[in-house]
């Protein structure tokens, strides 16, 4: 049975996270501070907690980071964490909290849920991020020297890698 703690000051959001992740074996924590994160997890450790970048006084980054240092210093078990970003632009600051994943606003039951659910099963979720580029970089070739090519193949100098 999950219990889910959710860390948020703006109701709509509170009423977005447990409409999708609502269940008969859930469980929910609302903490509408993020001051009172802290306690409420040593209180009943939380399966996941969604925390809402916007939360007035401590917000959803300071208390991932809590988690982490409580957690490196023995104080709580690792609390698995999907973060709230208002934009894809927050994503360089959720990186660096140790958040297990994290969706960009607006929100929606299907991918809450789903992000809910791979997190829970030891997964991650890093929306916002650009997809990987396998191209190489047309702007600035590689310039290589081709004094190794065959007799009877002139050396290239243009960048465009041979064979």
């Amino acid at each position: 049975m999950p219990h889910v703690l959710i860390a948020a000051d703006a109701d709509w959001v509170i009423d977005d996270v447990r409409s999708a992740m609502e269940g008969p074996d859930t469980t929910f924590t609302i903490c509408r501070s993020g001051q009172d994160v802290t306690a409420a997890a040593t209180a009943q450790a939380p399966d996941l907690a969604v925390l809402d970048l916007q939360i007035g006084n401590m917000g959803g980054m300071a208390v991932s980071m809590n988690f982490r240092l409580d957690e490196s210093g023995g104080r709580l078990p690792h609390v698995k964490v999907l973060m709230l970003l208002d934009r894809a632009a927050d994503v360089f600051l959720a990186r660096r909290t140790g958040a297990d994943g994290w969706l960009v606003k607006p929100l929606d039951a299907r991918r809450l849920r789903k992000a809910a659910t791979t997190i829970l099963e030891g997964g991650s979720v890093h929306e916002g991020l650009p997809p990987p580029d396998d191209t190489p970089d047309v702007a600035t070739p590689a310039i290589e020297d081709d004094a190794s090519a065959p007799a009877d193949e002139p050396a290239r100098g243009d960048g465009v890698a041979t064979g």
